[in-house]
């Protein structure tokens, strides 16, 4: 992607080149700032050691922080002038970074906007201010329906279900109880702490035949026929098939993970994680799609960007390094390692990826995802989380509780774009 870069004394130096360097070709250090998620960590140290290999003047630091703890850390280390040079962020937090001052824009000389567009996933267009890219992604992420093999072999579920309905049958095969009927093993997982708030939005009020938001996200759409109906699904799994529980072992991936959860849906991040347990076995399928065989999905992804900080040396390095971690290469690992999958068709698209039973449904996934514009994904999945909260203990109607819900967010949008 980087032209004028590329050829610089940084790669491919002699060794006479190299001992007559004036003092200004001096070697440089550049920071790198990230979550900390071990997969990332563990995909991001090889691609920090690849580039490394490729560029000997060039030394990549990286720092990873617990994730509660990183937005503020980011913030204060900036303006500061320490900290990364290189900032991953997640794509929802774009415009706060940029009205704080904390990355600069990526030259178009270097990353043009249209050879941008044409390589990457559409959604990552959503990084582009004023006909310029300030951060762009090694990987985005989908949602798949997670499913554990032994358990669907014990309910004699022979496939993984491909409509809601079938869903809800599988849930009910796999489900068990004890002597006094308290759930022991619950068919399907739920849970608005984790993804579920993704799929209710994009996934379910889509297939119910509604959009959740208008005015590209700026208005709250949900609190309709579509909405109740894909309401009265998602209770409905806890109330009237009883295949569920919210809070079930505390966390849904907890309880799929000690395989007390037939089905789980989650992201394609979660995978690294999973084939760290010894004895799990389980299985991955697309979405369900709804009873006339439409299909839905929610993606997201983070990105990374060049910070205010990085100046000179440091900043041609820095976008040296962007470019490197936003090659087919470094997708390709990201996806071997971390289990995200690769933001270009390129890469994810191949026949290899595609098909791949384990990546493969996450990756068709895309070809119908949706991504939502948060202001403050905290605060709107919490009104969500709210939104069910009333439902399940407080007995309130369907129609109301979407109402309620829809008002706080809507606040929540107009106080943020005003």
């Amino acid at each position: 992607m980087i032209t004028h870069l590329k050829g610089l004394a940084f790669a491919g130096m002699t060794s006479l080149a190299a001992l007559t360097a004036p003092a200004a070709m001096a070697d440089v250090e550049i920071e790198y700032w990230q979550y900390f998620f071990d997969a990332r960590v563990d995909a991001m140290s090889q691609l920090i050691e690849k580039f490394e290999a490729a560029n000997p003047g060039i030394t990549v630091k990286m720092s990873h922080f617990p994730y509660a703890d990183y937005r503020t850390k980011v913030a204060a280390a900036i303006p500061a002038g320490e900290g990364p040079d290189v900032v991953q962020l997640f794509y929802g937090w774009l415009n706060d970074y940029i009205e704080a001052d904390l990355i600069q824009p990526l030259p178009t000389a270097s990353f043009d906007p249209a050879e941008v567009d044409s390589e990457f996933f559409p959604m990552v267009q959503a990084m582009k201010r004023d006909g310029q890219y300030y951060a762009l992604p090694t990987a985005v992420r989908s949602l798949a329906l997670f499913y554990n093999e032994r358990l669907f072999k014990e309910a004699g579920i022979e496939k993984a279900p491909e409509t809601l309905d079938e869903l809800v049958e599988a849930a009910k095969a796999c489900t068990k109880v004890d002597g006094a009927g308290n759930l022991t093993q619950v068919g399907f997982t739920t849970g608005m702490n984790a993804q579920d708030h993704h799929w209710f939005r994009e996934v379910l009020v889509r297939q119910f035949g509604g959009d959740p938001y208008n005015d590209d996200y700026k208005t709250v759409n949900y609190a309709t026929d579509a909405g109740e109906k894909a309401l009265a699904f998602y209770t409905g799994l806890e109330t009237e098939h009883k295949v569920t529980k919210a809070g079930f072992m505390d966390e849904p991936q907890a309880a799929f993970k000690a395989s007390r959860a037939c089905m789980h849906i989650d992201g394609s991040f979660r995978i690294g994680s999973l084939n760290k347990i010894r004895g799990l076995k389980w299985g991955v399928a697309e979405l369900p799609a709804n009873n006339d065989g439409v299909r839905a999905n929610y993606s997201s992804y983070w990105v990374n960007a060049v910070t205010t900080k990085a100046e000179g040396e440091k900043q041609e390095a820095a976008l040296k390094f962007m470019d490197y971690i936003t090659s087919d290469e470094a997708m390709q690992i990201w996806l071997d390692v971390v289990g995200e999958l690769p933001a270009k068709p390129s890469v994810g698209m191949t026949d290899s990826n595609a098909n791949d039973p384990v990546f493969g449904p996450f990756i068709r996934g895309l070809a119908y995802a949706n991504t939502t514009k948060f202001a403050n994904e905290s605060a709107q999945r919490a009104e969500l989380m709210q939104m069910v909260e009333r439902v399940f203990l407080q007995d309130a109607e369907l129609m109301d509780s979407l109402k309620a819900a829809a008002v706080a967010e809507q606040k929540i949008l107009d106080d943020y774009y005003k």
